[in-house]
């Protein structure tokens, strides 16, 4: 349900590419993405996904790069050096990790950053707890592309929680 509810988002702002790295929180929705109209790019590395993001971009269509915020930390300086410095238009759509329920100590330290790296590098962002967030997400998304900026939304773990 949530799954599709993402994806409905995504396709009501337009995306025509997703360009995605591993992560439970997210493997309902890269599953649920077959039957889409949707380009599902799987990448090895979160700069790698920035990297053909802005050939995309480039080519007049509307990448999202859809992750974990873990990757945030490996993607900075391709982010910053490449997609922020020629005004490439860049959503990120990120799960959340590391926040109170989170099982793997390990995730905390960027889940913790994670918010603060993106206000450091002056990127708006939002997080999405709740299908009625989730539903309002569309018109962020669509800006994103109209004004040639980077973006990203945080999806909590409690969305998944709530639509249970």
């Amino acid at each position: 349900m949530i799954d599709n509810l993402i994806l409905d988002t995504l396709q009501s702002a337009r995306v025509d590419c997703v360009l995605s790295l591993p992560c439970n929180m997210l493997s309902g929705l890269m599953r649920a993405m077959s039957g889409r109209q949707l380009l599902h790019v799987p990448v090895c590395r979160e700069e790698e996904g920035v990297g053909i993001a802005a050939g995309l971009a480039l080519a007049g269509n509307r990448p999202l790069l859809l992750m974990q915020n873990s990757g945030l930390g490996n993607l900075i300086n391709a982010l910053m050096s490449l997609t922020r410095l020629y005004r490439l238009p860049l959503f990120m759509l990120m799960s959340h990790r590391g926040g109170p329920e989170e099982q793997i100590i390990a995730q905390v330290p960027m889940g913790q950053a994670a918010p603060l790296l993106l206000q450091a590098l002056e990127i708006d962002f939002c997080q999405v707890d709740s299908a009625d967030q989730l539903r309002s997400l569309g018109p962020f998304i669509n800006q994103t592309y109209q004004d040639g900026i980077i973006r990203a939304a945080f999806l909590m773990r409690g969305l998944w929680h709530a639509a249970q």
